[in-house]
């Protein structure tokens, strides 16, 4: 069930890291929510690591999570994508 709620996060994750960041993104809308997945998988990672906090269920904490980790490889994707 983790795997499968943090795909559900990072979909929603991506969209709402696309709106905190707008702009021109290399890749778009797809690019978007492929780096919210995975950006979602590393806010749960974080998350676990750091905080000692696991995904039990669809929460405020969790999605916090799933969204600063998509801010940040949204962050990260237009910083590299940007430059060539």
């Amino acid at each position: 069930m983790g795997i499968l709620l943090w795909l559900l996060f990072g979909l929603i994750a991506g969209a709402i890291a696309k709106w905190i960041s707008p702009g021109a993104d290399p890749g778009g809308w797809i690019g978007s929510i492929v780096v919210g997945i995975l950006g979602a998988f590393v806010g749960g990672w974080l998350g676990s690591t750091l905080l000692g906090r696991d995904v039990e269920g669809f929460d405020i904490m969790s999605m916090l999570l799933a969204v600063g980790g998509a801010v940040l490889l949204l962050f990260i994707y237009k910083a590299v994508m940007g430059r060539r």
